[in-house]
């Protein structure tokens, strides 16, 4: 399938600031560029951190943007409102599913554990052959160094691939990443059936 066929990208990222405003300021310029694109921004539906950031400059900047959030969650992570649509799931599980059966591809944001959850869980499909949607992992300032630190010990200790250290592609600021994005290419999907 040509480069056209990623319509939607999921973002992984923090629901909370993080120390500095440099966070800030790339999740706004990711939000920015993905409108830029003509795509549409999958994620987790809150109004606060960074997944507040991406979402309101997406949707500022004219792309639709989709939230996805678990019933749980709803109150507490303050659902952001101008949504194009809004899924309220019944669990986690639920949300990360339809999360990615909405995306066509993936970008890590800096965050937390539950990005670190999110981002491992599609790093497996990925190593199961269940998918082939393109994963940037955006390193800004290193802040994701010592994850990639961990995925190379684990192909060197010989509990994984070298194919599995590539299943991440690095960029260092949301222009890179868009770059990453554009070069790949999102490829057809199993049935649903196959990945739960």
């Amino acid at each position: 399938m040509p480069n056209s066929s990623i319509k939607s990208v999921c973002v992984y990222c923090g629901s909370r600031m993080g120390k500095g405003k440099e966070y800030e300021n790339l999740a706004h310029d990711l939000g920015e560029r993905i409108a830029d694109a003509g795509m549409n921004l999958v994620y987790g539906a809150g109004s606060i951190g960074l997944m507040g950031v991406v979402a309101r400059a997406a949707r500022d900047a004219g792309a639709d943007v989709i939230g996805i959030i678990p019933e749980h969650l709803d109150a507490v992570e303050i659902t952001q409102d101008g949504l194009a649509e809004l899924h309220v799931t019944r669990n986690m599980h639920e949300r990360k599913k339809m999360m990615f059966d909405r995306s066509d591809a993936f970008i890590v944001l800096p965050g937390g554990l539950g990005t670190l959850d999110e981002t491992f869980e599609i790093m497996t499909w990925a190593q199961l052959s269940l998918h082939k949607k393109p994963i940037i992992l955006l390193n800004h300032k290193g802040y994701w160094s010592p994850l990639l630190e961990l995925v190379e010990n684990v192909v060197r200790e010989g509990f994984a691939s070298e194919a599995n250290a590539s299943l991440l592609q690095v960029a260092e600021t949301a222009e890179e990443a868009m770059d990453l994005l554009k070069q790949s290419e999102a490829q057809t999907e199993p049935s649903n059936s196959e990945l739960m």
